[in-house]
């Protein structure tokens, strides 16, 4: 099926709804299919969602023959995760690794070490924002402290504690998730 907002009469212009709704009834299967292919199934669903997110944001410069522009933009948003996902493996790799600015070591929860992504983004989604933005320019952008601090507008020392503190938090919200995750 092709519509787009272009076929029409320039008269009368269809609701960009109506050609959405009428596009994702005709290629939403398709283009969730290509994306399992391609992904495990909870990513090839976010992708799919994504790509008509992609759809209806550009809804008047989809092509009269949308499926291939639906799969390169379902290409680039998995790309998109899959690198989002190893930020997030490093990301925690190098949260276990780093030093605080004291140059104490930070204490190694063995919980962490074993911990999945999954609970990993929720234990960080569970934070309060200036905790995970303080964590994530440290350990995920590698910033170093003084960099870090000079982003955030803080002195070091104050960087200091609340890196630390922030550890602690995420730390403690692991655990917590991994005692209510079932065995």
């Amino acid at each position: 099926m092709s519509m787009s907002l272009t076929d029409s009469a320039p008269e009368t212009t269809p609701d960009p709804a109506q050609v959405f709704a009428a596009l994702w009834t005709a290629h939403h299967g398709s283009v969730l299919v290509y994306c399992r292919r391609r992904a495990p199934a909870e990513m090839a669903a976010d992708a799919a969602t994504a790509t008509f997110a992609v759809l209806w944001r550009r809804i008047v410069d989809a092509p009269a023959d949308p499926l291939p522009w639906l799969y390169a933009v379902a290409r680039r948003e998995l790309a998109n995760r899959r690198r989002a996902q190893s930020r997030l493996g490093a990301f925690l790799g190098r949260l276990s690794n780093d030093r605080i600015v004291t140059g104490a070591e930070v204490a190694a929860d063995a919980s962490s070490q074993a911990m999945d992504r999954s609970s990993a983004r929720t234990a960080l989604g569970r934070l309060r924002p200036d905790d995970r933005e303080l964590l994530m320019l440290i350990a995920w952008e590698g910033l170093s402290p003084t960099e870090a601090a000079a982003s955030l507008g803080i002195s070091i020392p104050t960087l200091s504690v609340r890196l630390h503190r922030a550890r602690q938090r995420l730390e403690s919200e692991l655990a917590t998730f991994n005692q209510e995750e079932p065995q």
